[in-house]
This record gives C-alpha cells, structure tokens and sequence, in this order.
C-alpha cells in the first residue's frame, strides 16, 4: 500500500513538473535578464566579474601560496578554476534561499509549485556559471601562450571534457541546499545572515586560494576534505587544470552527498511548502 502510495506521489509529481516546465524555463529565462537589466556592460559582467576577483586575489595571495609550489601549475588558473565553482554555490543558494521573499506577491495570487522559484533562481545563475567557464578559457589560453605565472606547464587533454561531471554534481547539490535554505528562511529570517557569514568562512575552508598539501595539522586536512565542495573543485580541475583521470573516490564521494542532500531538501521541501504561504 505504501509502496503504491509513494509511486502515485512520484507520478504526479513527474505530471506536475511537465506541466509546468516551461514556466521554469521563463522564470529562469527572467532573472538572468534581470540580474543585468539595468547595467551597461549587461551580460558581460559574467566575463568580467570572475576575471576581476581572479586578478585581485593572484596579486594579493601568488606571493603567499603560489611561488615555488610543486603543487600549483598556474596559480591565476588553480585560483579561477576554485573561485568559479565556489562562487556559484555561494550565489545560487542565496539566491534561492530568498526566491520566496522576492516573489511573496506573486505566490499569494497564483498557484505554481513553490519549488518553481528555488529552481529558477538556482538555473540561472547555473546559466551565469556555464557563462563564465568561456572566461575561464580565455584565461587558460593568455597564460598558456605568455607563460607567465608558469602557465608554460599548462597542458590541456580530451579530459578537460568531463568538467562536465563536477559542474552537474555542484548543481544537484546546491539544488538540495538551496531547497533547504528556501524553507528555512521564511520560517526563520535570520538565517540569510548566518547563511552569509558561513559562506565566507567557507571559502577559507576549501583549497580555493592555498593547496591543500600547504596544510599540515591533520584534524584540519580531514575537515576539509569532508566538505564536499572540496571534492567537486578538486574534481574539476583534475580535468581542466591537471589533465588527470577523475578519482574515483572523491567522485563516489561527491554523487553520494550532492544526491543525498538533494533527497533531504526534496523531503523538508514537500513537508513545509503547504505551510510556507501563511509565513510570507
């Protein structure tokens, strides 16, 4: 019976969302228009903004983690290729954690799945993301051919390929968390704050700016590495910055949380999205 139950549940699901999936797609469509509207440089500033904190952050830190390391190839390009995913973890749960905040009045008046306005916020800014991986390439081509910063030793492989994974793992998680903060924030409105502070404790707390060989206290290197951010960065740039076959075990551990989170913000998600309207 129950099994009957969750089958008929998960098939009007899968209904509603096909209903509504093009809806998603002009929602999605929506905020990255408007996260530029009023801009001058529009759309470019997802060339320009990534290319712009890697420039700061490689004056500020190459003389502190990347010379003479045997463990960075290109520093600028290590920095990039962390910064790009980290920030979009950081932008797309903060951006789905107040969707519904942003979209009180529309939610009041017409029924769409709540789940909706979480989902678009976090795709579009996956749009901005996938945006940025061009940025990426510019970079990588500019240091290869000058070489500076050691960007002689970059090497590029048919690897380069399967960033793809990592990039699908950090959406399916950041899925999951975002689903999870969008509740949590209509219930509890100063978890936007804590959620702002973490995240900035978080960037330190991923090899984003140091390699984690650097860490020698092994208390802090096992922390890391818990993280699964950790894993989906490292992942990442063993295909486009070090041309080396996916771990496996960083791969295993990366799919198991990312969809393990995502089944939980799902569950909290279906439990509370009844309730959410009467909190706006």
């Amino acid at each position: 019976m129950s099994t009957k139950t969750a089958e008929q549940e998960l098939t009007h699901g899968v209904e509603v969302f096909s209903k509504y999936k093009n809806l998603l797609f002009e929602l999605t469509r929506k905020n990255v228009k408007l996260k530029y509207r009023n801009s001058w440089l529009g759309i470019f500033w997802s060339f320009l903004q990534p290319l712009l904190n890697m420039t700061v952050l490689s004056v500020v830190f190459a003389g502190i983690f990347g010379r003479h390391s045997e463990y960075i190839v290109c520093y600028p390009v290590f920095l990039f290729t962390g910064r790009l995913l980290y920030d979009f973890f950081n932008t797309s749960t903060k951006q789905a954690m107040t969707s519904f905040r942003r979209n009180a009045a529309i939610i009041k008046k017409v029924y769409v799945p709540k789940y909706m306005y979480p989902l678009s916020s976090i795709f579009s800014t996956f749009v901005t993301f996938a945006i940025s991986l061009l940025c990426l390439i510019v970079v990588w081509i500019f240091f290869k051919v000058t070489g500076v910063s050691g960007g002689h030793d970059l090497e590029i492989t048919w690897r380069a390929l399967l960033c793809i994974v990592p990039m699908l793992l950090i959406l399916v998680f950041s899925t999951g968390v975002g689903l999870i903060l969008s509740v949590m924030a209509v219930y509890f409105r100063d978890i936007e704050y804590i959620w702002d502070v973490l995240t900035r404790l978080l960037m330190y707390m991923v090899p984003i700016l140091y390699p984690l060989q650097r860490i020698e206290t092994r208390w802090i290197i096992i922390v890391i590495k818990i993280n699964p951010l950790y894993s989906m960065i490292e992942l990442f740039r063993q295909c486009v910055l070090y041309g080396f076959p996916m771990s496996w075990k960083l791969l295993a551990y990366a799919a198991g949380v990312s969809f393990l989170t995502l089944a939980i913000g799902m569950f909290i998600f279906d439990r509370k999205s009844d309730d959410l309207i009467y909190h706006l």
